[in-house]
């Protein structure tokens, strides 16, 4: 195998593991940035992941080739309807965010799993979906010299529609006024209230976004990688992700580099037998990899990131 070969390989597979992580990442980031704490982000790519998944074996006849786009926005609707219940927690009932995190991580299983049995006669996952987002070669793009057939050759559009998102996550975190408001909220609440900004409006949109970045994030997992939904569909990528979110200082930029980072740890297993130097070592190894590294990861810049000023703190407004 050349090494352009070789490349390409690693590249595609490390987009591919990269572009769920990525849209859950940013959906972290615009969560803290409003002031909650979101542990959640496993329970709602479940949620993503079970629904895209339910409806593409439902409509894969009706809309074809589109089917698995349609199920990534209906994935992300049914995140973004999960994540409401922590909003409601957080926000509204002024609950500690990390309990309430980590119910979603508990319930989610539970539920999807139930309802998995329900509807596919008693079995715990369901079929293979019949119309799943395969490779895409960017024309044009693809007879660059060298780079070329490295990046934009039978690769995952996916991900790059995800870096885009991080870009335009940027651009409205940081150069709209929505974004500003959304930062003042986690930032300093009180004084954002003085200034007559809502912040438990904000707080729940930043949840509800965060729902939904996930929830397309787990929908990607299901239509791109495991193409059906079980119990081990997500298994902790959205830990994962929310290492991603701090290793990338909460930061949409930040966070989209570090996700392709655990993209490519998650794609070890695949790609360990085309590197040469890698070929030798047992693949147990490369599958404990991720896991190890995102925990590496949050004990060395868990402390030394910092967070929004307001970050899981409860706001009570003051008459």
């Amino acid at each position: 195998m050349t090494i352009t070969m070789i490349l390409m390989t690693i590249c595609a597979t490390t987009l591919v593991y990269a572009a769920p992580l990525i849209f859950t990442a940013l959906g972290g980031a615009f969560s803290e940035h409003s002031g909650v704490i979101n542990v959640g982000l496993e329970g709602i790519m479940i949620v993503g992941a079970f629904s895209s998944a339910v409806f593409t074996l439902q409509f894969s006849t009706v809309f074809g080739g589109l089917t698995p786009w349609i199920a990534l926005l209906v994935g992300g609707l049914f995140g973004a309807l999960f994540s409401l219940l922590h909003a409601l927690a957080t926000v509204t009932l002024r609950a500690n965010h990390i309990i309430s995190g980590t119910v979603l991580n508990l319930l989610a299983p539970a539920l999807c799993v139930f309802l998995t049995r329900v509807l596919y006669s008693g079995k715990g996952q369901t079929p293979v979906i019949n119309q799943s987002i395969g490779n895409f070669t960017f024309p044009g793009l693809a007879q660059i010299p060298v780079i070329g057939p490295i990046l934009f050759t039978k690769t995952s559009l996916v991900a790059y529609a995800a870096v885009l998102v991080g870009i335009i996550s940027w651009y409205v975190l940081y150069k709209t006024r929505f974004g500003l408001r959304l930062r003042s909220v986690g930032e300093n609440p009180a004084a954002a209230d003085t200034l007559g900004i809502n912040v438990s409006r904000y707080r729940y949109i930043g949840v509800m976004l965060s729902g939904l970045l996930g929830g397309i994030g787990g929908a990607v997992m299901a239509q791109s990688i495991t193409l059906n939904f079980s119990a081990a569909t997500i298994s902790g990528q959205g830990f994962m992700a929310l290492a991603a979110m701090i290793f990338g200082k909460w930061h949409p930029i930040g966070a989209t580099g570090a996700s392709i980072f655990f993209g490519l740890a998650q794609s070890l297993p695949i790609i360990g037998g085309y590197i040469p130097i890698l070929a030798g070592v047992n693949s147990v190894w490369f599958q404990i990899a991720p896991y190890a590294i995102t925990i590496i990861i949050l004990v060395i810049f868990l402390g030394k990131a910092v967070a929004p000023a307001a970050d899981g703190e409860n706001y009570i407004k003051s008459h």
